[in-house]
């Protein structure tokens, strides 16, 4: 075992591989011999070619006494999201190999997206504490959001990821424009670090907690996984030159500057909409209006590149 290894007392790992996302079924043998050959003690491996049956395997490789260190998880964004409730304030690290087609997640915890490199993180990687957001029970790694999230969600089909890759969710985002209903919100701060705001005739609200979402678009500038609060913005349904200023600026993050946009960040905010409104959580959607978010500070352990500043162990 190399010293690294030793040092962050990684223990004995269990290999679990979504499969069926982008390139996992190609990638899960070849992150096996890798990982041996970076002497990484692996115990049980999993691949997984039902995505349904990822949470229930994770959830019985954490019970049965095994006394696993590490859950290496291979899989996109919502792989991570779908396991993530059974990951929380959890003894064990996650080590991820982002095999999906956004990876947002590993965007902002500088994880390599390739397969020799994210092992290599796995093996030689330091252990952070990152933020989780609160969704009602549901935990959420990236953002979770109501209105054009939700169709851009709808209309992304698994041809188009497979196909076109991360381009699938701007193609997706104006499919979703074209259709969009405009709705209205009310945002309330339970501990007082806003007052209460109405807004009408809005695109979209989101509630962020990493850095990026939806293949590489900034949630705010600043934001992070790891400053204990989320990111809160809504976008009003202007003119619809003001709506391409806002596309233009989201891979930035610039885009709150716009007129259209307002954002608050907060640890804990109380969403109402008119209609009620299904509520998109790292790509799935398992929630409705009204509902309540909040943070979850230091919930999760992950592994990442000695290099990555995105998050740091929060005794240090």
């Amino acid at each position: 075992m190399d010293r690294s290894t030793q040092q962050r007392g990684h223990g004995r790992a269990a290999l679990i591989v979504n499969t069926r996302s982008r390139s996992g079924e190609r990638v899960f043998f070849r992150a096996l011999d890798r990982l041996q050959e970076l002497n990484v003690p692996l115990g049980a491996t999993y691949p997984i070619r039902d995505p349904v049956r990822l949470p229930e395997t994770v959830r019985e490789v954490l019970s049965d006494g095994s006394g696993y260190e590490t859950l290496i998880l291979g899989g996109g964004d919502g792989s991570v999201s779908s396991v993530v409730d059974f990951l929380a304030h959890h003894h064990v690290t996650l080590g991820l190999l982002p095999l999906g087609t956004a990876n947002d997640f590993a965007r902002t915890l500088d994880i390599p997206s390739e397969v020799d490199g994210a092992c290599d993180t796995v093996a030689n990687g330091k252990v952070v504490d990152v933020d989780l957001g609160l969704a009602g029970d549901n935990y959420f790694v990236n953002v979770a959001s109501v209105g054009l999230g939700v169709g851009a969600t709808q209309a992304l089909t698994p041809w188009a990821k497979k196909t076109i890759g991360a381009l699938a969710y701007p193609v997706a985002a104006i499919k979703a424009f074209m259709t969009h209903e405009p709705f209205s919100a009310r945002l309330v701060f339970p501990d007082g670090d806003h007052e209460t705001v109405e807004h009408d005739r809005l695109l979209q609200v989101a509630v962020g907690n990493g850095k990026f979402y939806g293949g590489g678009m900034v949630v705010a500038p600043g934001s992070g996984i790891d400053d204990k609060s989320l990111d809160v913005y809504a976008i009003q349904l202007g003119r619809h030159r003001d709506m391409f200023g806002v596309a233009r600026y989201l891979k930035s993050g610039d885009f709150i500057r716009n007129e259209s946009v307002s954002q608050y960040r907060t640890t804990r905010v109380r969403l109402e909409t008119d209609p009620e409104l299904s509520v998109n959580i790292d790509g799935e959607l398992v929630a409705r209006t009204p509902q309540d978010f909040s943070v979850a500070g230091n919930a999760l352990k992950v592994i990442v590149p000695q290099s990555s500043t995105a998050a740091r162990r929060d005794h240090e």
